[in-house]
Parts: C-alpha cells; structure tokens; sequence
C-alpha cells in the first residue's frame, strides 16, 4: 500500500507564512512521500529477485529512513500549525507542561531556546511512554536522534527552508510566528494524558 500525501493546503493564508514559502515546503514534503514509496518498491524488487543481500539492497535500506522519517515529522509539523496559536484550546496539555516544566512559561522558554540551537534540524516536544514525562528535544537530521519510545507531541521544523525565504537568518521571527499559529488541539490529540498526570504526580 502505497504512502499518499496529505493535503494541508489549508494553511495556505497563515498569519507570518508567505504562500510562496508554504508552498515551497509542500513540495519539499511531497518529495519525501513519492521517495518513500519509490523505495519501498525497489527494496520489494530485490527482495523477490533474491538480492537482498546486495550492497544496492543495503544502500536503499540506509537510505529509507532519511526519506520516511522525512515525511512523518513533516506531517506532525503541518498538522500542528493552523490553530491561531490559541492556547486555551491545549486543556490537559497546558496543564502537564504546567506539571512538568514548572509553568507554561518556564516550558517555552525552553522549547525556543531549542530552537535558537545552532544548526538544522527539528524541535520537539515528547512524551516518554515509558514514565509520560515531557521532554523538549533537538533532533538534527530527522533520520536519527529520535529517543526511542517516545511520542512526538509539537513538532517545529527549524530547517532553513522553513524560514528562510520569510525571515532570512532571523530565526526567532520565525518562532514567533511558529506559536501564532500553533493549533494547541491537534498537539493534545497526541498526549497520553492519564501518563502525563500520573507522572507529574511521580
């Protein structure tokens, strides 16, 4: 079965995000799902022509992750923008980084700072399900880093081509544009509250 690319057109207009750029990203993302499926079919191939212990076999295996992990963190990326950045719409999110980080506002300091880290990569907030502990994390390239067992909560692209054609090398502009259009509700969609409480209470 075949990886479709998700429509977010819907974001086009987005307070702080040129269309031009947005755009752009689209088709950035787009690419990372034709080459995922594009793999996927060729490691299919050398799997039934009984190559699978061919060095082009282990090249493609190599390679699956950057383009996978390409397309998922740019779908939980898209998927919490678009919301107004209305916090009230967080609930029991609020209240766990409230638990976990202090306040709110110690929680963002935090995640911004992240993402003034020198360098590409991505910013995230996840939940560890082992203990429901909240953690913000810098990942450089989305193919590794990604602490294991852990569920992306709010995901910031910090790569150039996310900013740069709006905000040059201003990236905190971009951070702020960033939480003007969080939508807080699809981010708590992701959280294991019940964890989260039970851990805050640890």
């Amino acid at each position: 079965m075949a990886y479709t690319v998700q429509d977010f057109s819907h974001l086009i207009g987005m307070s702080g995000f040129s269309d031009a750029l947005l755009n752009n990203h689209f088709t950035l993302y787009q690419g990372y799902v034709t080459n995922t499926n594009k793999l996927l079919d060729a490691l299919a191939r050398l799997e039934r022509e009984g190559k699978s212990d061919s060095p082009e076999f282990s090249e493609l295996k190599r390679h699956f992750g950057w383009e996978f992990d390409g397309m998922r963190v740019h779908e939980y990326y898209f998927g919490n923008l678009g919301g107004g950045g209305d916090l009230s719409q967080a609930g029991e999110l609020r209240q766990a980084l409230e638990a976990h980080f202090g306040s709110y506002e110690a929680w963002e300091r935090d995640f911004r700072a992240t993402g003034m880290v020198r360098g590409i990569g991505w910013v995230i907030l996840y939940q560890d399900t082992a203990t429901g502990r909240l953690l913000n994390f810098w990942i450089n390239e989305h193919d590794t880093g990604h602490p294991a067992g852990c569920t992306p909560i709010l995901v910031m692209d910090v790569w150039e081509h996310a900013y740069m054609l709006d905000y040059g090398t201003k990236r905190a502009g971009y951070i702020d544009a960033f939480f003007r259009n969080i939508d807080w509700a699809a981010a708590r969609k992701r959280l294991n509250v019940e964890l989260a409480m039970r851990a805050a209470k640890a």
